[in-house]
């Protein structure tokens, strides 16, 4: 398994857990899922059990972010790249 995408509603906010390995082919099937949702719920994505991401996850993860989508229990490496990349713009 090198990702896992799991989809939960809790009534306030549609929740993405994800899990494995994020590179370029989970996050365009993320990105599907998302679009479709975008305007209907308040989406969350939660990171806790994301175990490594490439560039091409964490440029998505920081795009998605700036756009409102809330990322929960953010690995700190993720995080940290997530800033060096936003101040690198």
């Amino acid at each position: 398994m090198t990702y896992k995408i799991q989809t939960l509603n809790n009534g306030r906010s549609l929740i993405f857990r994800l899990s494995g390995q994020l590179n370029t082919e989970s996050v365009e099937e993320l990105a599907g899922l998302l679009d479709v949702e975008e305007n209907q719920n308040r989406i969350v994505l939660d990171l806790k059990e994301v175990t490594l991401a490439d560039r091409d996850a964490v440029r998505f993860l920081s795009r998605y972010e700036a756009q409102g989508v809330k990322l929960e229990y953010c690995p700190i490496y993720i995080r940290e790249w997530i800033f060096r990349e936003t101040a690198s713009m």
